[in-house]
């Protein structure tokens, strides 16, 4: 049985079970009359220089990492792409596919350990992590499965949705070679969790050598091997497997993870559930707000000048794409701050932590929005020669610098969520606000006031705004106070577990 001897962390609409570290400095008890003397607008306080330069250092590696692994696969498209046009349609059709029911429903799913081990690290319970790592493994193996059966049907399914018999099948042999780089990546996604909630992260930099490695194999595999086409996919499998050995003897060998890695136990199975009930939210959480783009770009299939207005879609997707990608260094920041210090009973400095990261989420989009006012010219010139495309990129970037703020806000808020376990909300929160409020505003002003591609993107806006705006007000009405409760531990004496 999970239990807890901690605190409750509530608000008007969440219930968030975080513990205490046993024999602990007493610092949650000074941390709750601290909680009592600041101003309720707490994040209008001078930004804490020491906190700030914990998450800079944290987000940085994180920020690498992610843009690394993400390269593993873009790469093996590029390689594909240089074979012909149709075995470019193919491998990025298949890589969009990949992302939209694969790749993103891992990284979703690897989100409960950010709220179960961060809090758990943060209440010294340091066997749990190991137990959780485990859990969650077994959890992205079963869904592993389930959606490498829907991947060998890639080209019925992609037929089915009106794409090109040709494209269809080409992507199909290109997704059927990506399925074990699936497996992998799930497993990637929760050691990198596992690692990042520990406040380890400067080793991780070291993902840079995978995807040098993996230029050189897929090079030989497409041109030195009769594979060709499907050398590139397999390139990527291989890299992906090869970057989770490698990690996972990082995690083994290395002395910073002894007491948090103690090898693997049938005792894991005990937590699935648990591990499930925030697993699903969380992939959820994820998938439905990479779900709403892509959706996006399809409405650009349906406009008058589709093939203009799909590429200007595109664009702007893949732009808003690498800006978040860019901040979720700071998301992650975010989540790893919040859970551990709710884990160790600090609720003062989990807050004062959403502070700083909000204002450092603040800086960082708008840093990135002047360099994209300022080169948006040169950016436009890496997807398209076209002097047609330029422009309405141009017209596009006032609407863009919006969403990449707006976006940066909520990604950073997003993260506080998974810190305090608050997943479940945020589904609902991103179904209302994506879809209802969303896709309803793009629909209307895209076509029926045929404002064609701006159209579709203000409908974003709102969307993205509305749930900012939800997350922020979540956050803002959370009273970050711990009530002690009843000890049900089973587990071992002066261990105590996180239950959400």
């Amino acid at each position: 049985m999970l239990a807890s001897s901690g605190g409750l962390v509530r608000s008007e609409n969440t219930e968030v079970l975080l513990v205490e570290a046993g024999g602990g400095d007493g610092g949650g008890d000074g941390d709750q009359e601290g909680a009592k003397k600041l101003p309720r607008w707490w994040w209008k306080k001078v930004l804490d220089v020491e906190e700030a330069k914990k998450q800079v250092m944290f987000s940085l590696p994180m920020v690498f990492t992610n843009l690394f692994y993400y390269l593993i696969t873009l790469v093996s498209v590029m390689f594909a792409g240089h074979l012909g046009d149709l075995e470019l349609a193919g491998a990025t059709l298949a890589n969009s596919w990949a992302i939209v029911t694969g790749f993103a429903f891992m990284v979703g799913l690897s989100g409960a350990l950010e709220t179960l081990c961060g809090q758990g690290f943060g209440a010294k319970l340091y066997k749990m992590l190991g137990i959780y790592l485990q859990a969650s493994c077994i959890i992205s193996f079963f869904f592993c499965f389930i959606i490498s059966i829907i991947w060998f049907y890639t080209e019925p399914i992609l037929i089915l949705l009106y794409q090109d018999p040709q494209i269809s099948k080409s992507a199909a042999v290109f997704m059927k070679f990506l399925i074990p780089g699936l497996f992998a990546y799930g497993f990637l996604q929760n050691i990198l969790r596992f690692i990042q909630t520990q406040f380890v992260v400067l080793p991780l930099l070291f993902s840079l050598v995978p995807v040098v490695i993996h230029v050189g194999i897929a090079y030989g595999l497409v041109h030195w091997t009769a594979l060709g086409y499907k050398g590139a996919p397999l390139a990527a499998s291989i890299s992906l497997w090869i970057s989770v050995v490698a990690l996972a003897m990082y995690v083994v060998c290395s002395k910073k993870f002894e007491h948090t890695w103690q090898g693997f136990s049938l005792e894991s199975f005990h937590y699935v559930v648990y591990d499930l009930k925030l697993a699903l939210p969380s992939a959820l959480m994820v998938c439905l707000e990479e779900w709403a783009f892509e959706i996006l770009v399809l409405m650009g299939g349906l406009m008058p000048n589709s093939k203009e207005t799909t590429s200007l879609i595109a664009m702007c997707v893949n732009t808003e794409a690498i800006a978040y990608m860019i901040m979720y260094g700071l998301s992650a920041a975010a989540s790893t701050r919040v859970s551990n210090e709710l884990g160790a009973g600090n609720p003062n400095k989990a807050k004062n932590a959403v502070a700083v990261t909000f204002k450092l989420s603040l800086l960082l989009s708008f840093a990135i929005v002047l360099a994209l006012a300022l080169g948006h010219n040169t950016w436009t010139h890496f997807f398209s020669d076209s002097h047609i495309i330029a422009d309405q990129f141009a017209s596009m970037v006032p609407l863009l610098t919006i969403s990449i703020v707006v976006d940066s806000v909520q990604g950073v808020l997003s993260g506080v969520a998974r810190g305090c376990g608050w997943q479940h909300l945020t589904v609902y929160v991103n179904l209302a606000t994506f879809y209802l409020i969303g896709m309803t505003i793009s629909s209307l002003l895209g076509f029926k006031f045929k404002l064609h591609a701006k159209g579709l993107w203000i409908g974003l806006i709102c969307g993205l705004s509305c749930q900012a705006g939800t997350l922020l007000f979540l956050t803002l009405r959370t009273k970050w106070s711990v009530l002690d409760l009843p000890d049900l531990s089973d587990v071992e004496e002066n261990e105590k577990a996180v239950l959400v």
